[in-house]
């Protein structure tokens, strides 16, 4: 999987899973309204994109954010993702 099929892939699973956790995945433009408050990745993971947005969430909510956008995401041999936090 390219870069930008991974990232596409991410956001879409992150629209159709937002509901289920505290903090909302936001595209670029909703994302320009919002104060960023940093970042947080997970990488080695060898597992789905459900799961990458997953664990992304799970972080940006420990982190006290009420959205994330993912900025980075690739695959060499297992996923690493990166999301920018907002509040």
């Amino acid at each position: 999987m390219n870069v930008k099929t991974t990232i596409a892939t991410l956001s879409v699973l992150s629209a159709l899973s937002f509901g289920a956790f505290a903090a909302d995945s936001v595209n670029a433009d909703q994302a320009q309204n919002m104060q960023s408050i940093g970042t947080v990745s997970v990488s080695g993971v060898s597992a789905s994109p459900m799961d990458i947005n997953a664990q992304l969430n799970q972080k940006a909510d420990a982190q006290g954010a009420s959205a994330y956008r993912i900025v980075e995401a690739y695959v060499n041999g297992n996923y690493h993702a990166t999301a920018e936090l907002y509040k």
